[in-house]
């Protein structure tokens, strides 16, 4: 249907395809209106198209196209459909549109298109700014501080002043400026794009922008205004989508334009590239006078043959004076701008080869050839954020919304960093003080690394200083009970002791309190109490079984476990003194030491047997 438009395209649902196909024949190139972007909140469409082809009168209508147009109008509300503003924004002057009815173009009838505005431009045509370009590069190259024949403008033309040797040629190189046309065919542009930015944004109205082909400055035009409307195109993934989509995917020239390698083959023969003549393009060196103007450029014979023109680049300089305009707006810098233009100009990437997309397809390009995002990608990766691809003031907070700068904001100037880089090279470095905070900045951004490597550190040493407490204080638990039952495993053996000497025996231990022998001393034991049965009746002390004995024991060795003999002591023996003394092991307590260690005997009950009773019963 159309070789120079995308594979795919976006279209009002409410069209068919059969509608589609007879609108594009009502345009030239078959370029029929397409929806390029879309507001997501208003649902207001930006579309784009090439000039219809009306004819010499003015007549010629479609009613397939006018229908296109009109669904573009369409807009919900509840259950209703409404129609919104229609605005055909027409780049060229009004006479290029008229001119172009001769050979069969021409512009649209407001007549003709539902609640439409026709509005005019008038940003020249490719040959114009080809020249502006021309007499631009001559002004910077004459006025520089170094030119292409490394001469100084200082000592140009016999004198020592500024600009050719007297105060005259100041003024006279202000016009020279003006005179390249370069800052007004800019500001045009600039002032075109916000108009369309502004009346999407401020109206929720349509817009349908073309130009001749529908390939050079409407391709300027949507792109800026998409740019200026949609915050995600000002970011560097999506500034690269929008080149895709808008210049790429939509049929930008860039084989004529800016003179890339063509493809050429047809049927079963291999695409091959072959690189274009630069006969009539910029002139090799600029042509001075005395007076420091420059000579009438007349067309030349080539001139309609010459399809040369900086339409990208000047797209790129609006975007640089945008940039300029909105520092804290655009996530790329100026850098990015200069090296995506230099990238484009050196044709070492396969991306901006040949015409159209059908073009590197059929060419294979993509398979051949190297990809510029991934090469600029490399470059931003090797340095992170502190890139010079990165603008240091980017603050997406900022400017959430769409840019709408008024028309006094719209005053370009030479972009200093592309056009006076060679001739002025240190007037070009404009973004010194930019450069002086990104090196503060990367400064700044390693101080931040160190701290958060000696934070790390820190809080790692906090860590093992806290389990090393941890450890520390469960030793000294371990050791303070290692040490609470070594006291108490002395005490029980010296009361062991002494129970068994009690006994008659005496316990030998070792260092390491292990018992290593036991002597038997049981011929010196009394073998008669010094207490009669009666005193210890007298006494009450004894007037209970031997459950309540042993219950006794065992409760006092459940309060006490630290010295449970003592205590046990201090209950049932009767031959303590008045004052709490004990008087062990004169007392010749042996007659009580089963009870001390534990053992179940009623020395009340062998008391009372006779000589007669047998404590064992016969076999």
């Amino acid at each position: 249907m159309c070789a120079t438009y995308p594979f795919a395209l976006l279209v009002p649902k409410s069209i068919s395809d059969i509608e589609i196909q007879q609108a594009c024949t009502f345009r030239a190139r078959c370029r029929l209106p397409v929806i390029t972007w879309c507001d997501p909140g208003t649902r207001a469409v930006l579309a784009r198209s090439s000039q219809p082809l009306v004819g010499l009168m003015m007549n010629m209508r479609s009613n397939a196209d006018e229908k296109l147009v009109a669904a573009l109008l369409t807009q919900l509300i509840g259950t209703k459909e409404q129609k919104r503003k229609l605005y055909i924004a027409d780049a060229r002057p009004r006479k290029n549109a008229l001119a172009n009815g001769a050979m069969g173009g021409g512009s649209e009838s407001s007549a003709n298109y539902f609640q439409s505005e026709i509005v005019f431009f008038g940003i020249d045509n490719i040959h114009a700014m080809r020249e502006s370009l021309s007499r631009l590069r001559d002004y910077v190259d004459t006025h520089g501080a170094t030119s292409s024949d490394g001469m100084s403008s200082f000592l140009r033309h016999g004198g020592w002043t500024w600009g050719g040797g007297n105060l005259s040629s100041m003024s006279a190189s202000v016009s020279t400026l003006g005179d390249s046309g370069w800052l007004i065919h800019v500001q045009s542009v600039l002032a075109g794009s916000s108009w369309i930015a502004a009346r999407v944004a401020l109206e929720s109205a349509t817009v349908l922008v073309h130009c001749s082909d529908g390939w050079d400055r409407t391709t300027q035009l949507v792109s800026l205004a998409s740019l200026l409307l949609d915050p995600y195109y000002r970011t560097i993934i999506g500034f690269q989508a929008l080149i895709e989509k808008d210049w790429l995917a939509f049929g930008h020239p860039f084989s004529d334009r800016a003179g890339m390698p063509i493809a050429s083959g047809s049927g079963s023969m291999p695409f091959e590239l072959s690189r274009q003549s630069s006969t009539g393009s910029l002139s090799p060196s600029p042509m001075r006078q005395a007076s420091g103007s420059f000579p009438s450029q007349a067309p030349s014979p080539s001139h309609a043959q010459n399809n040369y023109s900086p339409i990208f680049l000047q797209w790129v300089d609006c975007v640089s004076q945008l940039l300029r305009m909105y520092p804290f707006a655009f996530e790329f810098s100026s850098a990015f701008l200069v090296d995506l233009l230099d990238c484009v100009l050196s044709c070492r990437f396969g991306n901006f080869l040949c015409n159209s997309e059908k073009e590197r397809q059929q060419a294979g390009i993509s398979d051949s050839c190297g990809c510029l995002w991934m090469y600029l990608a490399d470059l931003r990766a090797s340095e992170g954020s502190s890139h010079v691809h990165y603008n240091l003031f980017y603050d997406p907070t900022k400017h959430e919304g769409p840019l709408l700068p008024p028309a006094a904001a719209l005053a370009p100037t030479v972009w200093p960093q592309f056009h006076l880089r060679w001739t002025c090279p240190s007037e070009a470095q404009a973004g010194e003080v930019e450069a002086i905070c990104r090196n503060m900045a990367k400064k700044i951004s390693e101080l931040q690394k160190a701290k958060e490597v000696a934070e790390a550190k820190a809080k790692e040493t906090t860590s093992t200083v806290e389990s090393l407490t941890v450890e520390l204080r469960n030793e000294k638990l371990s050791s303070s009970s290692a040490w609470n039952l070594t006291k108490r495993a002395r005490k029980e053996i010296a009361a062991i002791k002494r129970a068994m000497q009690s006994l008659g025996c005496k316990i030998h231990f070792s260092e390491d309190s292990e018992c290593v022998g036991i002597e038997n001393n049981a011929a010196g034991i009394p073998q008669k109490s010094i207490y009669s049965a009666s005193d210890e009746e007298s006494s009450g002390y004894f007037q209970h079984d031997n459950k309540s004995d042993m219950s006794v024991f065992d409760t006092v060795l459940a309060d006490d476990p630290v010295n449970p003999i003592t205590r046990v002591c201090e209950s049932i023996c009767p031959l303590r003194t008045r004052d709490g003394g004990c008087r062990w092991p004169d007392a010749e307590c042996a007659r009580f030491g089963s009870e001390f260690v534990g053992l179940k005997a009623n020395f009340n009950a062998l008391d009372r047997l006779s000589i007669y009773d047998s404590y064992f019963q016969p076999e």
